[in-house]
């Protein structure tokens, strides 16, 4: 078994990173989001990023930090209503985006990891999401055709691993990370529990080590709560 174990974010990515690559980032909101790897991802420098995610955080924290550095030239995502610095850059010219129905994202991501290089979808038919791709009929219904995503580098970020690489999400923090993982070229992640080989239930693990190269444990996490709802109380 190849050594995955790194010691920090920092050298989990050294030889990985380059200006205009394409970076696929795990999580939904804040949630499930690889906060060690995207902070390293800010301090390294590089620039030019297509970034491939949910959404862009919010203005200082998550994807957010990379946006404010400007190290993001180009955003694949399907929510951006977080983030005003992500408004201001997109409107200005700045930042390029391409634009994707939620559900559009997540089977593109899965498609790239399953060596699918395009699909037909009936979301999008009719909209501006449908402009400049190829239509086709099937049964008499409309489709457009959708490409599969692919990324240099996949950060994801899981509750547990063993030191094979496998992985195991713990609840909505599972989102966009397990197919993120496997549609990397290499794929890093960051997890908060690392547990000795075989104290993993098999049909527990989520993410197979196969799609994994690199592991960290993670330290310092925030997991801050996007928008923080509650209900008033009856006696307030």
């Amino acid at each position: 078994m190849a050594n995955k174990i790194y010691a920090d974010a920092a050298t989990a990515l050294d030889g990985l990173l380059f200006d205009g690559m394409t970076v696929m980032s795990g999580g939904f909101g804040l949630c499930g989001i690889p906060e060690n790897l995207i902070a390293a991802i800010r301090d390294s420098g590089v620039k030019g990023l297509t970034v491939i995610s949910n959404n862009a955080g919010v203005d200082d924290f998550g994807l957010g930090l990379l946006l404010k550095t400007r190290q993001i030239a180009k955003m694949v995502s399907s929510y951006v209503g977080e983030n005003k610095e992500f408004e201001r850059q997109y409107l200005s010219g700045e930042l390029q985006l391409e634009f994707n129905p939620q559900g559009t994202l997540a089977e593109r991501i899965r498609a790239g990891g399953a060596g699918i290089p395009g699909f037909y979808t009936k979301t999008g038919v009719g909209t501006l999401v449908a402009e400049g791709k190829e239509h086709k009929d099937f049964n008499g219904e409309t489709y457009i055709m959708e490409t599969g995503l692919v990324a240099d580098l996949s950060i994801v970020k899981a509750w547990k691993a063993d030191p094979y690489g496998n992985l195991v999400f713990r609840k909505t923090a599972r989102n966009f990370n397990p197919m993120m993982a496997t549609a990397g070229k290499v794929t890093v992640a960051e997890v908060e529990e690392l547990v000795e080989a075989g104290s993993l239930d098999p049909d527990h693990i989520h993410t197979p080590g196969i799609f994994v190269q690199r592991l960290i444990v993670g330290r310092d996490y925030e997991k801050r709560i996007e928008q923080r709802t509650v209900r008033q109380r009856e006696n307030a």
